[in-house]
């Protein structure tokens, strides 16, 4: 069983994809950027975007009946490594032991000008 999950609460996809879908007890959720849903403009700041890409990828998490501590895999993708130190921190203060595995890649551009993008995969089993 394959389904699209959707909530207002996360922005609309920038593109043609869906911002979760379910596939049997996995749920991957796109990449969110730093978007507030309300405005669609782009928050301020490294300290803001982490900070909205969190609250994104929870709202997505709370439409699938999950949070964050179903997540098994996130990959963080940065403009700058430089930001790694302030992004860690901000993400791991969502977090519980135990922790999702991870990787955190820095990319020549993200989307819209982001400086963050992270993406999940939720296991409900």
């Amino acid at each position: 069983m394959v389904k699209a999950i959707y909530t207002k609460n996360a922005p609309d996809a920038i593109g043609p994809y869906s911002q979760a879908i379910q596939a049997g007890d996995f749920v991957y959720i796109s990449g969110q950027i730093g978007l507030q849903p309300e405005t669609g403009e782009l928050a301020d700041g490294i300290e803001n975007q982490t900070r909205q890409v969190l609250k994104n990828l929870q709202a997505i998490l709370a439409e699938a009946d999950a949070d964050f501590s179903d997540v098994v895999k996130f990959t963080i993708y940065v403009a700058s490594m430089d930001d790694f130190a302030t992004v860690n921190e901000i993400y791991g203060g969502y977090l519980t032991q135990p922790y999702p595995a991870r990787a955190t890649v820095e990319v020549s551009q993200l989307p819209k000008g982001a400086r963050i993008e992270m993406d999940a995969i939720v296991y409900k089993g």
